[in-house]
């Protein structure tokens, strides 16, 4: 890793490896070779984000700690934390003032509109001949559903047939996998 800063041997700024880290750095100018202590860096504070954490059907507000140099996008992943609690989110979307960018630096946002993702509720609907029947699974976000699989829910075997996604698009092919994080509804038959 280097490190630009002052050389006293050269008498100017050049670039520097860094030998040793603690409370200060053990540099060596690429240069003249001299090697050296200089004071570390001062870290930069976190920005601490107000978030709005849904999961499912309630609203809960957190915050997330993100560096100020970083830019955050939709479909972004972070660690939440709401109260005494954390949770892994997903950023559904930015607010910065009053317009809702697909992304943003870290210091413009005032507000991130996240969903619970480590644990989701997948809804899944259950056609036997007559009728359909709504089921719901709670789940851990990264479970994957496969299309043509058998899955029992509620005491009853359903075979995957298609699976609708949150970006809108819709699964077919048999063998096709989703995470549960990532599915609106899931639709099979009953058997």
């Amino acid at each position: 890793m280097t490190y630009e800063v002052h050389c006293p041997i050269c008498g100017e700024e050049t670039t520097h490896n860094i030998l040793k880290e603690s409370s200060d750095l053990l540099v060596q100018c690429v240069v003249c070779s001299h090697v050296h202590r200089v004071p570390c860096p001062p870290r930069p504070e976190p920005v601490v984000v107000r978030a709005i954490v849904s999961d499912e059907d309630s609203s809960t507000v957190g915050t997330i700690e993100l560096k100020d140099s970083d830019v955050c996008y939709i479909g972004d992943f972070f660690v939440a934390e709401i109260e005494d609690e954390i949770a892994t989110v997903e950023v559904c979307g930015i607010e910065v003032g009053d317009r809702r960018p697909s992304r943003a630096r870290a210091t413009d946002i005032s507000t991130l509109w996240t969903r619970v993702i480590d644990n989701v509720v997948v809804k899944i609907s259950a056609h036997d001949d007559r009728r359909t029947i709504p089921c719901y699974v709670r789940c851990d976000g990264e479970r994957d559903f496969q299309i043509g699989s058998v899955e029992n829910i509620d005491g009853m075997n359903v075979r995957i047939t298609h699976i609708k996604l949150r970006n809108g698009s819709m699964m077919r092919k048999e063998g096709w996998k989703a995470y549960a994080r990532k599915i609106r509804r899931v639709y099979g038959t009953r058997l």
